[in-house]
């Protein structure tokens, strides 16, 4: 069976849909899900959705031992007109090629399995809710299954893609958070895996942001890995800064993820005669500019939020209160474009959007 051949088995017990006002993130899936596996020699092969159930891995396989996995995020929304819409979707299976290559997993076919993403969704489409602020999150994501201890790249893979219906990150109306800039910790150095959407990554901030959370902070901000110095990113967003009328956001320079909502805002802000500088900014720079009174606006962008204001940033014992932890007019402008383009709200001039026919 080729790839463009899928075979699908529908379940024959669906599940309750949750109460669309009371979805918590990441814990209810739908009825199906895609799988595909690679063998080496043979290449991908027997694509085919199936019932969404439990997997069966031999305790030798090589991601319980060597972490070999790569994944992605990306959300289906719902138009007023009922139409299903996915945000720049190509990209995500661009980024997931990007991690693959640097976990030395082999690629996928970028085109073809976006074509079983929007089988898969065509199935599940009931499952993707309606009400404002919500989506069905869609998790891609590559494993690697050879059972074997010894140290190198498996010679099988299986690929995946789950769905998960989930509510508003911003229940309340979108609000700026509290960010720790983290010191102790390192995230990623160039050269490494930060640039890859891989599992170790995130498992390996989880100590700092549980000591930023019992201090009152949302997350952490992560500098350099060598000097402590230069900003990089917010958990698992990016960051921006206004500053004297200027936005300016790290330079992707290999450790730093690149981000698809990033990229999206880089371009819409450019649109709006508002150039982004992409650079190396120490936190040194931030807290003068903030002394100075030129600090205007900061900001995150992920998937997840969307636009995540900064209202208050803590280094060292210093605290900076951004904007007297108001949203920002750019930051709030920002947030209603994307999120409007994303449902099909505001008009698309950048052919962003995908629709499930």
């Amino acid at each position: 069976m080729t790839i463009d051949q899928i075979s699908i088995t529908t379940t024959l017990n669906k599940k309750p849909k949750p109460s669309q006002d009371q979805v918590p993130f990441g814990t209810i899936f739908t009825d199906h899900m895609f799988m595909m596996d690679y063998i080496e020699g043979e290449g991908w092969h027997d694509p085919r959705i199936v019932p969404y159930a439990p997997i069966s891995l031999d305790p030798a396989a090589m991601i319980f031992h060597y972490g070999q996995t790569v994944f992605e995020g990306l959300k289906a929304y719902r138009a007023e007109d009922d139409r299903i819409l996915l945000f720049r979707p190509e990209k995500n299976f661009q980024r997931l090629n990007l991690s693959s290559d640097r976990l030395s997993i082999p690629p996928v076919d970028e085109g073809r399995v976006l074509n079983c993403l929007m089988k898969l969704l065509e199935i599940e489409k009931d499952w993707v809710p309606s009400t404002e602020g919500t989506s069905l999150y869609v998790r891609p994501f590559i494993i690697s299954t050879e059972p074997n201890l010894a140290v190198g790249p498996s010679r099988t893979y299986t690929f995946m893609i789950i769905l998960s219906p989930v509510g508003s990150y911003f229940p309340g109306g979108i609000r700026p958070v509290t960010i720790h800039v983290e010191e102790q910790f390192t995230r990623a150095v160039k050269g490494g895996t930060g640039m890859a959407k891989t599992a170790g990554n995130y498992s390996s901030g989880y100590q700092a942001q549980a000591l930023a959370k019992k201090e009152g902070n949302a997350d952490v901000l992560w500098l350099d890995g060598a000097e402590k110095k230069y900003i990089e990113e917010v958990g698992s967003m990016n960051i921006f800064f206004k500053i004297n009328g200027e936005i300016i956001t790290p330079a992707l320079t290999g450790s730093i993820l690149k981000g698809i909502t990033r990229m999206s805002i880089i371009e819409l802000l450019e649109s709006w005669g508002m150039p982004v500088v992409e650079r190396k900014i120490s936190i040194e720079e931030v807290y003068q500019a903030f002394a100075d009174g030129t600090v205007e606006e900061v900001f995150g962008t992920g998937t997840a939020a969307v636009i995540s204001p900064v209202g208050e940033l803590n280094w060292q014992g210093q605290k900076i209160v951004i904007n007297n932890r108001e949203i920002g007019e750019v930051s709030q402008k920002l947030y209603d474009t994307i999120t409007g383009i994303q449902r099909g709200k505001v008009d698309d001039p950048f052919g962003w959007v995908v629709a499930l026919s």
